[in-house]
């Protein structure tokens, strides 16, 4: 006879909070957002619209207008912040003309210089 074992207690992962500014949604990637017009220096009114309309549908509009701050290095959200910057970032960068690309990829934060300023002129 087989020696008896405790009975294992299986435990369900934690469930994402999926209204969270923070939660990654599997489909979300660098080139997951697709917008019409891309900005190419003369269109921004229509750019900016659909700009807005896609960070807000994905939860991140709060990423680009302020409402979210960089956390301080201890913080435990600061990782999370980051990788939503490089997410927004690459975002911006694909929907603009590859001569503004070519300035904005030089930013650290979407929220820094070009970016900003694309969505709050």
């Amino acid at each position: 006879m087989p020696p008896r074992q405790a009975a294992s207690i299986i435990q369900s992962p934690p469930q994402p909070d999926v209204e969270s500014v923070f939660y990654v949604h599997p489909s979300e990637g660098p080139n997951s957002v697709s917008i019409i017009p891309k900005f190419n220096g003369s269109n921004y009114l229509a750019w900016s619209r659909s700009m807005k309309h896609t960070l807000g549908a994905n939860n991140k509009l709060v990423f680009i207008n302020g409402v979210v701050q960089q956390p301080g290095a201890l913080d435990l959200n600061r990782a999370a912040c980051e990788r939503y910057n490089h997410l927004i970032h690459s975002w911006i960068i694909n929907l603009v003309s590859e001569s503004i690309a070519q300035t904005i990829v030089f930013h650290d934060y979407a929220y820094d210089g070009s970016s900003i300023r694309f969505l709050n002129p």
